[in-house]
């Protein structure tokens, strides 16, 4: 008889197209781990809407169905499994162990990289490690008030004072900002927990996480008979939330039909259970949070325009980690120390060089991306000091070094006019042919190319990162002979 009083194993979610290796890794990891097994990207995303419980653990393989050669559906499917679980840990499991599909595979969030063949044991070992990091993640965030914001950056200091200034009014907060940049932490730490809400209820929905056809049950409750298997009345997060706080996170992926009854809401806090005809109040703050560009999805006509405007009366934009300076020291100081500690283990530092580089990444990946680095660094090189060398194997660098031998920055400066002239004269004494037209096209199209992977595709994102205007990307990829 099975003993009901033990604590259920962690979830593990296997994603590989092969049956061999699913079944083996299964058989293995089964006696330490929950495992669900899914072959390709639709399928995982479709499986992780229908599961009572989110996966603690993912082990995922790059090489996916339609494009099992190229790891660009193990790439996506990284940044949608952050997307829908964002405390999830991944792990990649692939043969397609090139040093820049690690390097950018742990760019979009994976916590680690195993090349294919691996050792079970030594899998296990990654996946309990992995596991092990994640709650000391949670106690993080439950030790420390869900963690207030680190920095002192302008773009912090003037996140600061927007946040003092809607911390305690009754409005609804819209959070806009790059994945991985703390959106949730801005909602429950400071426009929670630092507030006169911080005593009552704190929800938080993922409008990515759930079926469409659950979303408006979920947020509203429903009556009992309302639909098939609806046994018993259930409040909605509405209603639990009470006088609290409800945060919307990725409000961008809401129906449009479910826009439009959010909007009554937030007009004169009524709704109605699903099934029932009886008006309920609700007094829940709401916060939103979204990645995407929401006033480009209203003129595409995937957001409506009135929730725009009524979210974004109190805008919010999270800052890149990239417009952050000497900022990333402090935050690589918070988080070393205090894996450390819960960890016991004594700290790694930093040499001088590495310091160096350090600063000078762009760290596309953002808070999260740097919390994955420090705990790899802390797990690797317990009471060390790390150097250029060693922290560069981590990064996910261009093929050209960052810096050179003296610790200065390789790349141009696109503001620094000076350098660009030096380049220039540099590159016309070789006396070589040479096309300004040509150099500028191949520059163009090679910045534009990697905005596009980096966004996966995704022509708004990829505008954003560029600096650009989405129809100016258009325009520019169309002069370049790329196909939308």
């Amino acid at each position: 008889m099975t003993d009901i009083s033990q604590p259920e194993k962690p979830l593990l979610l296997i994603v590989d197209d092969d049956a061999l290796i699913c079944d083996t890794l299964s058989f293995s990891l089964s006696p330490h781990f929950e495992v669900l097994g899914s072959h390709s990207r639709p399928h995982c995303l479709q499986l992780l809407r229908q599961l009572r419980r989110p996966p603690e653990l993912a082990l995922v393989d790059l090489g996916l169905p339609p494009l099992a050669h190229r790891p660009d559906e193990g790439f996506a499917l990284i940044a949608d499994l952050l997307k829908i679980v964002p405390e999830i840990r991944i792990v990649v499991l692939s043969g397609q162990s090139e040093d820049g599909n690690a390097r950018h595979a742990r760019t979009l969030g994976a916590a680690d990289f195993v090349a294919k063949p691996c050792n079970p044991g030594d899998l296990q070992q990654v996946l309990r490690r992995a596991l092990a990091f994640r709650v000391l993640d949670d106690q993080r965030h439950k030790g420390e008030g869900q963690s207030a914001l680190i920095g002192n950056s302008p773009a912090i200091q003037k996140l600061q004072v927007q946040l003092r200034q809607y911390a305690n009014l009754p409005f609804a907060v819209l959070i806009e900002g790059e994945s991985g940049s703390g959106k949730e932490i801005i909602a429950s730490g400071c426009l929670h927990y630092d507030t006169r809400r911080r005593g009552k209820p704190f929800l938080a929905l993922n409008c990515a996480a759930i079926s469409p056809n659950l979303v408006e049950a979920t947020l509203f409750g429903y009556a009992r008979g309302a639909f098939t298997g609806a046994v018993t009345s259930k409040a909605g997060y509405f209603e639990d939330a009470a006088d609290g706080t409800l945060f919307l996170d990725e409000i961008g992926e809401l129906a449009l039909e479910l826009q439009a009854k959010l909007l009554r809401v937030l007009e004169n806090g009524e709704y109605q259970r699903v099934g029932e005809t009886q008006q309920r109040v609700s007094r829940a703050r709401i916060i939103a949070a979204t990645n995407r560009d929401l006033r480009q999805e209203v003129r595409s006509g995937n957001f409506r325009a009135d929730l725009y405007h009524r979210l974004s009366v109190c805008s919010i934009v999270a800052p890149p980690l990239r417009e952050m300076g000497d900022d990333k020291l402090l935050l690589l100081e918070h988080f070393r120390l205090f894996y450390a500690a819960q960890s016991q283990q004594l700290p790694f530092s930093l040499a001088a060089d590495a310091q160096d580089l350090w600063l000078a990444y762009a760290f596309p990946g953002n808070v999260r991306e740097l919390r994955n680095i420090v705990i790899r660094l802390a797990t690797r090189y317990a009471g060390q000091a790390v150097d250029a060398g060693a922290l560069e194997a981590e990064l996910d660098l261009p093929d050209e070094p960052l810096l050179a031998a003296t610790g200065a920055s390789v790349g141009v400066d696109e503001a620094d006019g000076e350098a660009i002239i030096a380049a220039a004269m540099q590159r016309l004494r070789q006396r070589e042919a040479f096309s300004l037209d040509a150099m500028l096209g191949a520059t163009e199209r090679g910045y534009i190319e990697a905005a596009l992977k980096l966004a996966h595709g995704n022509v708004s994102q990829a505008a954003r990162l560029l600096g650009i205007h989405r129809t100016t990307l258009y325009n520019r990829m169309e002069s370049a002979g790329r196909e939308r």
